[in-house]
C-alpha cells in the first residue's frame, strides 16, 4: 500500500475541472487518497491527471475502488474475458467516425447508466484531439425559475440505436448477437452525492420527451441542446500522453475534438457502473 500523498488541486476554472497532481496511480493507493478523489470528482465533476503510465490491469484496478465496472453496449454478447470492461478508444487514417464526436453522456441509454468514466491516452496528434467537458449542474442553474418548473417531472427516452448502429455501419463492426439498450430517466436528475440538480439528456442518446408531443419534445429538446453547450458551462482539456480524464456523468457531458485526422489518438477507458437517475 502506497504512503498517503498530498494531493495538490488546480482547477481549470470557477465552473468544471481541476487537475490533481502528487498522485502515482501505478500504486495502490490508502483509501484517504481515495476519498480525495472522490471528493475532487463531487466538486469539480470532472479531474485530470498527468504523466501515469499506468498498465491495462492497473487501470482496472484503480476504476475498481470507485465501484463495480461497467461492460459497453458494444461488447456485450461477445464471450467475457478479463478485457471486457475495458474499452478501447482509437482513430486514424482508417476510421469513418470517431466515437464521443457530439456531446453526450456515457451510456445513458442504459438503465443503469456509468457513475464515471476514467480515460488514459497513449498516443495522442501532435495537435487537437482535445475533449470538451460540459456542467450539467450549471446548465440547470442558468436555466429560469419557468423553466425549471416546466422540466420537472418529465422523463425522456434514451435510444442507443440511433448511434451504435450507424457507428457500427461506419466503421464495419460485426456483433450479431448486440441489443442496443433503451431507457427512461428523468429530465432533470439529482445528483446521488451532492444533492445538486442536473439536466439529464443529451444529443446522442436522448430521442423523445415522454409527456410531450412530437413537436414539443423537438423544441425543448433542442433548446436543451444548445443550452448545455454554452462555453460558460466548459472546461476544455488538452491531452499529453498518459493523460488521464476521470468525468462524472451524473453531472457532465463530454464531447471529443476530431479535429486531428488522419492521425492517431489513442488509448482506453474503463467505466464505473451507476445506478438509475432519480429526479
Amino acid at each position: 500500500m502506497a504512503h498517503s500523498t498530498a494531493i495538490s488541486i488546480e482547477p481549470l476554472n470557477p465552473v468544471i475541472g481541476a487537475e490533481l497532481h502528487g498522485l502515482d496511480l501505478r500504486e495502490e493507493l490508502p483509501d484517504e487518497d481515495i476519498r480525495a478523489i472522490k471528493a475532487a470528482l463531487d466538486r469539480y465533476q470532472v479531474i485530470f491527471f498527468r504523466d501515469q503510465d499506468i498498465t491495462p490491469e492497473q487501470h482496472l484496478a484503480f476504476g475498481r475502488r470507485f465501484g463495480e465496472l461497467h461492460v459497453h453496449p458494444s461488447v456485450r454478447g461477445k464471450p467475457r474475458d478479463q478485457w471486457s470492461e475495458i474499452m478501447p478508444v482509437h482513430a486514424d487514417a482508417t476510421t469513418a467516425r470517431i466515437a464521443g464526436d457530439k456531446w453526450h453522456t456515457d451510456v445513458s441509454c442504459d438503465e443503469r447508466p456509468p457513475l464515471a468514466s476514467i480515460l488514459h491516452l497513449t498516443k495522442i496528434p501532435e495537435s487537437g484531439g482535445d475533449t470538451l467537458f460540459s456542467s450539467m449542474t450549471a446548465a440547470y442553474e442558468a436555466l429560469s425559475e419557468p423553466m425549471k418548473r416546466l422540466l420537472t417531472g418529465l422523463t425522456a427516452t434514451h435510444d442507443g440505436a440511433p448511434n451504435y448502429n450507424d457507428r457500427a455501419r461506419r466503421n464495419r463492426e460485426q456483433n450479431p448477437a448486440r441489443v442496443n439498450p433503451v431507457a427512461v430517466h428523468p429530465v432533470i436528475a439529482a445528483h446521488p452525492t451532492t444533492g445538486r440538480k442536473a439536466i439529464y439528456v443529451n444529443s446522442t442518446f436522448t430521442v423523445h420527451i415522454n409527456e410531450l408531443g412530437e413537436d414539443e419534445s423537438d423544441a425543448v429538446l433542442g433548446f436543451l441542446f444548445s443550452h448545455v453547450a454554452r462555453p460558460d458551462f466548459q472546461c476544455r482539456f488538452r491531452w499529453q500522453r498518459n493523460s488521464i480524464a476521470f468525468w462524472d456523468n451524473r453531472a457532465v457531458q463530454h464531447y471529443a475534438v476530431w479535429d486531428y485526422y488522419p492521425a492517431v489518438r489513442t488509448g482506453r477507458r474503463v467505466t464505473i457502473r451507476g445506478d438509475r437517475p432519480h429526479a
